[in-house]
C-alpha cells in the first residue's frame, strides 16, 4: 500500500494541495454568505454541519499533503531518486520560501482590505456626505464601495502575486505581459460593449446614482438593488425576480430612496362634500400618523393637504404630500388610506366611484335645483353644484 501511495505521491501531492485551496476559498465564500443572510433566514443547524464538513475536508488535504510530501522525501526510485533532502532544502531556500512568501503577503493584503477598507470608507464617506444625507444613505453608499474596492484589491493583488510566482518558477514573463497587452487592445477593440459596461459603471459609482439596497428604476426595472459593480447591476423585483442589467444600457436612473421618500396621495371626494371639513379631517389624520409611537419614526414631516388636484370625472380629488425615511413611502401610504377610509365613514364623508345617473323622461321642477351660477342642473341631494361648486343650499330654499 506504502509503495502504490509512495509512486503516485506527486499526484496525490498535487491533488491535495489543490483541494485545500478551493475548501479554503469556498469556505470563505460561505462566511461571506451567511453574514449577508438575516438573522430569521440562517440555518443555523445546517450551516454548522456544513461548516463542520468543509473543515474535515481540510484537515483530511493536509494529512494527505504531509504523508505526500514525505513520501517524496522518502522515495529512492525512478524520478524520485533525484531527490534528496539536500535538494528540497536548496530549493526551498532559493525558491519556495519566496513563493510562500507571495503567496502570503497577498493574502495578508487581502485580509487588510477586507479589515480595514469599510471603516476607511466608512469616515470618507460620512465625511463627504455629513448634513447633506440620511443614515440609511451612508450605510449603503459604505457598503457600495467596500463591496467594489475590496474585489479590485483582491484582483490587483492576485495578478501580480501570479506573474511574480511565475517568474520565481523560471518563467520569463516578460512574453506573458506584452501578450497580456496585445490581449487587452484586442478585446478593447472587440468588446466595445463590455468596455462600455465598465466606463458606465464607473461614472454610476463615482457620481453616486445609486447604492446597493436602494429602490430603483433603470432599462424600464423597477426593484431593490441587490448588486452593483463596474459591469452590471442586479435588481430584484416585488415578485422576487433578479434582473441583471449591463450598465451600458442604463441611459436614465430613478432611485426612489435617496435621501428621503415621499407620500404622493390622491383622495377623492364627492362633489357635494364640505372641502374646509375634508381639509379639516385629512390634516388630522396626518397630524394623529406622524405622532403615533411606531409611525413617527418612518415620517419626517405629516401628510396634510397640497391643494385641489382636479375635478375628475366621478368626484373631487385632493393631493397630499408629505416627507417620509428612504424606503418608506409605501408603508406609510398603506397605512393613511386605511386611516382615512375609517376617518371619512366616521364623518359621513362620501368617496365616489365611477357612475352614471340616469332620468327616465322629463324631469319635473321639484326634483332638481338650477344653479345660478353656472345654470347646471343638480339633484336635491346635492349641497354644492357638480359643475362650479357653488353652494345650493340657499338656492335651494329660494327656487319655489
Amino acid at each position: 500500500m506504502w509503495d502504490w501511495f509512495t509512486i503516485n505521491s506527486i499526484w496525490f501531492l498535487t491533488g491535495a494541495a489543490i483541494i485545500f485551496i478551493v475548501i479554503i476559498i469556498s469556505r470563505n465564500m460561505f462566511r461571506d454568505r451567511i453574514d449577508k443572510l438575516k438573522p430569521e433566514q440562517r440555518d443555523t443547524k445546517r450551516n454548522k454541519v456544513f461548516a463542520r464538513f468543509l473543515l474535515f475536508i481540510i484537515y483530511i488535504s493536509i494529512a494527505v499533503i504531509m504523508l505526500s510530501f514525505i513520501a517524496i522525501v522518502l522515495s529512492s526510485e525512478d524520478i524520485f531518486a533525484s531527490i534528496t533532502i539536500e535538494s528540497i532544502q536548496e530549493w526551498l531556500l532559493a525558491h519556495g520560501i519566496v513563493i510562500l512568501a507571495y503567496i502570503a503577503i497577498a493574502y495578508f493584503i487581502y485580509r487588510i482590505a477586507k479589515a480595514f477598507v469599510p471603516r476607511m470608507v466608512t469616515s470618507f464617506v460620512k465625511s463627504s456626505g455629513k448634513g447633506r444625507h440620511s443614515k440609511s444613505w451612508f450605510e449603503r453608499r459604505a457598503k457600495t464601495l467596500t463591496g467594489l474596492i475590496v474585489w479590485m484589491v483582491a484582483i490587483i493583488t492576485g495578478m501580480i502575486a501570479f506573474f511574480l510566482i511565475l517568474g520565481e518558477l523560471g518563467q520569463d514573463i516578460t512574453p506573458l505581459l506584452a501578450s497580456a497587452g496585445i490581449v487587452g487592445v484586442a478585446l478593447a477593440l472587440g468588446a466595445q460593449t463590455i468596455v462600455k459596461d465598465f466606463l458606465g459603471g464607473l461614472f454610476i459609482l463615482m457620481e453616486d446614482q445609486y447604492n446597493k439596497g436602494d429602490v430603483i428604476k433603470i432599462a424600464g426595472i423597477s426593484g431593490e438593488v441587490e448588486e452593483v459593480n463596474l459591469r452590471r447591476t442586479v435588481l430584484r423585483d416585488l415578485d422576487g425576480i433578479v434582473h441583471t442589467i449591463p450598465n451600458s444600457a442604463i441611459t436614465t436612473a430613478s432611485n426612489y430612496t435617496r435621501d428621503l421618500s415621499r407620500v404622493n396621495l390622491d383622495v377623492p371626494v364627492a362633489y357635494g362634500e364640505d372641502l374646509d371639513k375634508v381639509f379639516t379631517v385629512i390634516n388630522r389624520v396626518g397630524k394623529e400618523m406622524a405622532e403615533d409611537s411606531y409611525f413617527s419614526k418612518l415620517i419626517k414631516t405629516p401628510p396634510q393637504v397640497l391643494r385641489v388636484q382636479k375635478f375628475a370625472d366621478s368626484g373631487i380629488e385632493i393631493r397630499i404630500l408629505g416627507d417620509v425615511h428612504p424606503s418608506m413611502q409605501w408603508e406609510v401610504t398603506g397605512e393613511l388610506r386605511k386611516r382615512l377610509k375609517k376617518a371619512f365613514d366616521e364623518e359621513g364623508i362620501e368617496i365616489p366611484w365611477p357612475h352614471v345617473k340616469v332620468f327616465q323622461g322629463e324631469n319635473k321642477k321639484d326634483e332638481y335645483i338650477i344653479c345660478k351660477n353656472c345654470s347646471f342642473s343638480n339633484t336635491k341631494n346635492n349641497k354644492f353644484c357638480g359643475s362650479c361648486g357653488e353652494n345650493l343650499r340657499n338656492q335651494a330654499e329660494e327656487q319655489p
